[in-house]
């Protein structure tokens, strides 16, 4: 009889999944109701959340070098876990720069830009739930192909987030704050797209 495989890569990486979407709750509730006396507190609980993942990813790295047969490529989990961190990681940015930057108050397209990044991750935790199975999925493409969307809106809102900044007398402090962490609510979306493309490429290289 064959040798159980002791570790399930897919439910690690739906794990690793997990922590992106608290940490991507975590940054709406504390940008929704914003109280720049409060960022230093929500600062140290968003870091643990990254570094909760962080911990997470290199058990399942400690765990892949030993693994003598993997369920999928062992360089394709290596990869997914490293996009699924960096989105974490990309999240807590978006805290740090509000931080940094001392913001007072938040432009109001920050607002959609937490829609979008908290259903990219809340839809990644779905891909990640199918993904096991996904042979027999019916609808892992489907929200593979949402979370594009996702990202394409966050494309639009970004470029008109930009286009306000400078066509209605922002100061130039303000465009320069403004500008960075436009980009980094842009990078949440592109890496949870980048993270869900990859996880396509993994199921047309093995279907």
């Amino acid at each position: 009889m064959a040798k159980r495989q002791e570790n399930n890569y897919f439910v690690m990486l739906r794990e690793l999944v997990g922590y992106s979407a608290d940490a991507a709750r975590k940054l709406e509730s504390c940008l929704k109701e914003f109280d720049p006396a409060r960022l230093p507190a929500q600062l140290d609980e968003m870091h643990e959340i990254e570094h909760s993942a962080d911990l997470a990813n290199h058990g399942l790295i400690d765990k892949l070098v030993k693994e003598f047969i993997t369920p999928i490529e062992r360089e394709d989990i290596a990869s997914l876990a490293a996009q699924i961190d960096n989105i974490t990681d990309e999240i807590e940015d978006v805290l740090l720069r509000v931080y940094m930057f001392n913001v007072q108050q938040l432009r109001p397209e920050m607002a959609q830009f937490l829609t979008l990044i908290v259903r990219c991750t809340a839809l990644l935790e779905e891909v990640m739930d199918e993904f096991e199975n996904f042979r027999r999925s019916h609808t892992i493409k489907e929200k593979i192909i949402e979370i594009n969307d996702l990202e394409e809106q966050g494309d639009k809102l970004y470029r008109e987030a930009i286009r306000n900044l400078y066509t209605n007398g922002a100061s130039a402090e303000e465009k320069l704050v403004w500008t960075e962490l436009f980009d980094c609510c842009e990078r949440c979306c592109d890496a949870c797209e980048h993270t869900s493309e990859a996880v396509g490429d993994v199921i047309m290289n093995n279907t």
